[in-house]
Order: C-alpha cells, then structure tokens, then sequence
C-alpha cells in the first residue's frame, strides 16, 4: 500500500474516527478479548469466576470496571505455573513467535508473548508513531536502543516497514555511534533523553557540533520522562537543533504504546489497542479522565497474553478532548512511577518535578540524583548535582541557588544540595540513567 508522503497520517480513517465509533470499536474488542481470555487463559477463568463475574456481564466500556485488576505480581505468581509460558498466556507455545521481557528493575523479569498476529498490528503502531513524528522514505534512521530481549529493540521493524532506510544501532559506545552519526548523516535518531543529551554533550567535547556536523533533524526518546519535560526536551533540542518527541511503551504491551504529536501536549495512546482507565493509587475508584491516578491498561487485541485491569504503576491521566493535530485517540500525560514517588511534609514528589528545575537553571550541567532518606522520622531528600567549569560562582551560591528553585517549584526544599564538579556524578548511562537512590529503611505507604 503506497502513502502519500505528504499527509500527516499513516491511518487517516483510524487516527481521526469520531469518539463515538472509537469507542464502539473498543467495545466489540473488548467483548471479544475478555471472552477469549476467559476460555483460554486459565488465570482469567479462575479470577473471573472468584470475583463473580463473566464475560457476558460487558456490554459497556464501564463494566470492565466490574472486573478485577492484574499487576506486575500477578504476571510473576503466575510465570511458569503450567506451562512455559504460565496461567496468563491464552495461546500454546507454538502459536508464539517472539517474546521480550522486562528488565527485573523492580523485581523478576516478566516476559511478553506476541503471536504472528500480535507482532504485526505491534510493528503496524511503530510506523504509525513514526509517521506521526514527519518519519517518511526518505529518511535514515538510527535504532540506537538496546536489542537483548527489550520489548524496544524490535520496533527499527515498523521504521523499514513504512520504507526508511535502517540502522540497527542497538547500544553502541558512544564513539562508535558518533561515528555512525557522521559517516551515514541519518535524519532520526531514538535513545533515552538521558543518553540523547549525554550523547551531544559527548560530540561538543569531541570536536563535532551536533547542529552543524551532523544531519539529525528528529530525535526520539522513550524509556524515560524527560522528553515529556518541557525544560529537559528544549535543552536537548537546543544541543541538537534538532525536533525532540516523547514516546511512551511497556514491556508488558508493547514497545512504543503512545507518542507525541506536532503539538507536544501529551502522548496519543494506541486507543484501538488499549482501554485506558485512571484509578485511584489507594481505593482503586475509577477516575474520570483528566484526574490524575494510576494508569490501568486493557489490552484489546493482544492475544499471547491479554491483560484485563493492569495497574501499571505509572502515574499520571488522560485528556479525551480534540487535539490540535486532528487526532481522536486520548492523550496521556506521565508524572512518574508510583515507585518512585516519595512524599515530604504531606508534598508528592516525583523526580521528574526535581529534573524539570534541574533543567531549567543555566551553569549546572543537566545532571542530577536524587537521595530520599529519613531523618527524625520523616522522609526528607537531598539533590546533587554538578557545576559546569565555567560557572564562577562558588558551590555554596550554586547550592542555595538549586535549593530556592527547587522550594519554589516543588513547595518543599530538599535537606541538602551537593554541588560536584562537571563529570564528578556516575548518572551518565547509554541507556537508562539511575537518578534515585532511596536509603529509607521505614515502609512509606504511599
């Protein structure tokens, strides 16, 4: 099927269907899903008939809320128990042609299953995120994420489906990928937003300016909030003269679930794939859209593993009103991990509220971690960051200065900043970067 490359499209009929028959779509395959995964999936039958519930009882997108949430525990009880593939999985093996997994960084690794079927319509919404982003042909690309089991690796398959021409980077030292850079001048480029600045920091120290050696006009960043920071995606636009764009995926789905478009408010999520629903982290109410809570994803067409009421740990909230692109699917908008979150004097914190005044404050370097310990009882954190070696204000300046912006932002200013020497903090990462280090030893229910 040929495209015009200049329609802003891949889908024009799916992307802009009217809420109404959106949701209409939705409900047959939620119907269809639910069903199939009563009858095939033994952890579902068991499940459902606990909580007194069947799938005949979905005649409305709200009744999904009659059923009961999954989450990472319930992939790793029910891992391995009966098969190979575990009480989840609603296909045997052999109808399986790929899996990915988790990375295990909030306990064991969780692994995905795709049938034929599921790693098509998975790679057909990759080239639809990438057209979205002015992806055309014409276009090289550089796949720099990491290919061992990583639910990202695959989706370089949905750039040369839509017809540009690929580079399997995978995680290259970054000279190397310097050298890819200026040897094959690609156009786009997709990594971490940590590793997309740490990466054009690298080239400036090299002797190679991004913006005029290099020919990269679309950057694409996953895996991490910044590039739905606002600070942090100007600096690394800045670095690069290059457009930056924010994709969002989970392990557990599939690689890029949601992206933004031209008007970077907020991430279109694959709504003919996903139900999306936003509950409260305590009581688990149901929230109305535009609340923020914990994301709960339903998947409507994955068969390996379908997921009914996943908590995915991700806070934040979805906006259901038109988008200036011409685009119906909901945009949804990440605060950060209920993970990661930590509270001082009744105050949510996340970091990416402490990295978007990171990244707003000239003579720092960008680079930053975060510490959350107790003291007298209480949850309390202290910043550290570095000082770039032309800043000629001293480190108790540079301190009080991070301190008031954070106080000023956040509403409660941190124990202590640190202040290093440019290179002097171990953040920098070619893929994610660890910027949080809890040292409480008191539970914190949040």
């Amino acid at each position: 099927m040929s495209r015009d490359v200049n329609n802003k499209y891949w889908d024009e009929e799916l992307e802009t269907l009217p809420r109404e028959e959106l949701e209409k779509r939705q409900l047959e395959d939620l119907k269809e899903i639910v069903k199939f995964a009563y009858e095939n999936a033994p952890y579902y039958k068991r499940s459902f008939d606990e909580a007194d519930v069947k799938p005949e009882d979905i005649q409305t997108l709200e009744d999904i809320q009659k059923f009961p949430f999954i989450d990472k525990k319930t992939q790793r009880d029910t891992q391995g128990v009966g098969s190979f593939l575990g009480e989840l999985a609603a296909v045997p093996e052999e109808d399986v042609v790929f899996i990915s997994t988790s990375s295990g960084s909030t306990g064991v690794p969780t692994m995905s299953p795709f049938t034929k079927k599921d790693f098509d319509e998975f790679q057909d919404t990759e080239s639809r995120w990438f057209w979205q982003v002015g992806m055309r042909p014409n276009d090289r690309y550089v796949h720099a994420l990491n290919f061992s089991l990583y639910v990202g690796g695959p989706d370089v398959i949905g750039a040369q489906n839509l017809g540009a021409l690929s580079i399997w980077g995978g995680t290259l030292p970054s000279e190397r990928l310097l050298f890819v850079l200026k040897t094959y001048q690609p156009t786009v480029i997709w990594t971490s937003p940590s590793y997309a600045w740490q990466l054009g920091e690298k080239a400036l120290k090299s002797g190679i300016d991004p913006k005029k050696d290099l020919n990269i006009k679309k950057i694409i960043v996953a895996g991490e909030l910044g590039g739905s920071i606002d600070a942090t995606r100007k600096s690394i636009e800045d670095l690069w003269g290059a457009e930056v764009y924010d994709f969002y995926g989970l392990s557990d789905i599939f690689g890029a679930c949601a992206a933004m478009c031209e008007a970077k408010d907020g991430l279109h999520i694959a709504e003919n794939h996903i139900l999306v629903e936003t509950v409260d982290l305590h009581t688990g109410e149901v929230l109305k859209p535009g609340e923020v809570g914990e994301l709960v994803f339903t998947t409507l067409r994955k068969h390996a593993r379908p997921l009914i009421r996943f908590r995915t740990g991700d806070i934040g909230w979805i906006d259901n009103t038109p988008c200036s692109c011409g685009r119906t699917h909901g945009r949804i908008h990440i605060n950060g991990r209920k993970d990661d979150m930590f509270i001082v004097s009744a105050v949510n914190v996340f970091p990416s509220d402490i990295e978007a005044v990171i990244r707003e404050i000239s003579g720092i370097t960008g680079e930053y971690l975060i510490r959350v310990f107790e003291k007298d009882f209480t949850c309390k954190y202290s910043v550290e960051i570095e000082k770039n070696a032309d800043n000629p204000a001293s480190d108790k300046e540079v301190s009080e200065l991070v301190s008031a912006a954070l106080k000023g932002r956040i509403g409660v200013k941190p124990y202590k900043v640190v202040v290093h020497p440019d290179g002097g903090l171990d953040t920098r990462s070619e893929h994610k970067s660890k910027r949080i280090i809890d040292e409480r030893k008191l539970d914190y229910i949040i």
